[in-house]
């Protein structure tokens, strides 16, 4: 199972495959035409309230993973995270975002529980 994380303001590359947008919000300045996502399933991002606690610096990145791994067991994003699991049993799969710290944000966690799956 090949699944990676891009930031979306990079070019996509025909490795790609399938491009999951993982942002609530799209991203600014970016033409809808030129990010060629494919999916953008809103549910599997973090809560507003997870969000704001995190980046008020009120917790670690572990106690955040934590959090937010509660939050995707949730039966809607856990229907989401299903859906994004098969598309990444068929093909390479490429979650995009426009946060520019990927290695310790919901990218990292979201590619992690994806790659662990497999």
């Amino acid at each position: 199972m090949s699944v990676r994380v891009r930031r979306v303001y990079e070019p996509p590359q025909s490795e790609d495959g399938v491009r999951v947008l993982i942002d609530r919000l799209w991203p600014r300045g970016l033409a809808k035409d030129e990010a060629r996502v494919d999916e953008w399933p809103k549910g599997l991002t973090p809560s507003a309230e997870l969000r704001r606690w995190y980046h008020a610096g009120e917790g670690s990145y572990e106690e955040f993973a934590r959090r937010y791994e509660a939050e995707l067991a949730e039966p809607e994003a856990a229907e989401l995270l299903d859906r994004v699991r098969g598309l990444a049993a068929k093909g390479p799969v490429t979650l995009v975002t426009a946060s520019k710290n990927l290695e310790q944000g919901h990218a990292s966690v979201l590619a992690r529980l994806l790659r662990s799956e497999s």
